[in-house]
């Protein structure tokens, strides 16, 4: 049987201050989690005196990566680094002259507006027909993350000024928008109240993350859909659609709870590329002219 591993001192320290300080998500730190373990077993737990030269060679070790991965990688040993040196542990940061390997840029996958509305077509007929509605609206409508939807309560929602609060990363709340299809689905919950959650399972408890991903697999599957569709697509597609239709970049970053502009700008590369697309039809665009 082979020895648990035991993290260094200091790695122990850094998930702390991931968890407690900077309340990052428990899937984000199991995620540093795992980079940094390998790191520390790579360098057998010394890692206080490496210099410029060991992470090199770190990095070089990892050439059977993708160079998406090598970036995650470096990005969070650059990260305990900086906490090591705000904490006082070290003076230098072996990671910091280290360029990060360029990433691909790829666009997100998001659903045509007639897309979304197969998606929604759903005959009602049954409790569960409205409850799914229900949520992939939400979804489209306010671009909601999986966690933030799974962990929606009905005192969440404000039927009065039309909107839902939402906590998300980091504990951060915001006020989002909803429409009336969700107001309604709220009202008739409330007739027969048997969970605080606003959605609920076939066993009376909140939906789970497998449970959604296996309804809108269901619906996708009704709707015709051949596209991978998961619950980020209907966030991408919210986003998309929202500057398509001329809404101001800085809202989507507020409605989409981003806390750095550049995360919401990889939307406005979507709509750019689909004009593209577009303009290759103008009868007057070279591309498309036999005479040249």
């Amino acid at each position: 049987m082979k020895d648990e591993y035991i993290p260094s001192t200091y790695l122990n320290k850094y998930l702390e201050y991931l968890e407690f300080e900077r309340k990052l998500s428990g899937n984000t730190i199991k995620s540093y989690f795992n980079d940094l373990k390998d790191f520390d077993m790579y360098f057998k737990g010394n890692l206080l005196n490496l210099k410029y030269d060991d992470i090199q060679q770190y990095i070089s070790s990892l050439n059977d990566r993708s160079s998406r991965t090598v970036s995650h990688y470096l990005t969070v040993i650059n990260s305990f680094y900086e906490f090591l040196i705000n904490d006082k542990i070290i003076n230098d940061n072996p990671c910091r002259n280290i360029a990060s390997p360029k990433v691909p840029k790829k666009l997100p996958t998001y659903l045509t507006e007639e897309e979304v509305d197969k998606l929604l077509d759903i005959t009602l007929v049954t409790p569960y027909d409205y409850r799914n509605k229900a949520m992939l609206e939400l979804l489209y409508a306010t671009g909601l993350r999986i966690s933030e939807l799974i962990n929606l309560k009905i005192t969440d929602i404000d039927p009065n000024n039309d909107f839902v609060r939402v906590f998300g990363k980091g504990k951060k709340e915001r006020i989002v928008p909803v429409s009336d299809y969700v107001l309604n689905y709220r009202n008739v919950i409330l007739k027969d109240k048997v969970s605080d959650y606003l959605f609920i399972s076939n066993n009376l408890t909140n939906i789970t993350r497998q449970g959604f991903f296996k309804i809108i697999k269901k619906e996708c599957k009704r709707a015709g859909i051949e596209k991978n569709v998961s619950p980020h697509v209907l966030r991408h597609s919210f986003a998309t659609h929202l500057l398509k239709h001329g809404a101001d970049l800085r809202v989507i970053q507020e409605l989409l709870g981003h806390e750095d502009i550049s995360t919401t700008q990889i939307y406005a590369h979507l709509v750019n590329e689909r004009l593209k697309e577009d303009y290759a039809y103008h009868p007057r665009n070279k591309m498309n002219r036999e005479d040249l």
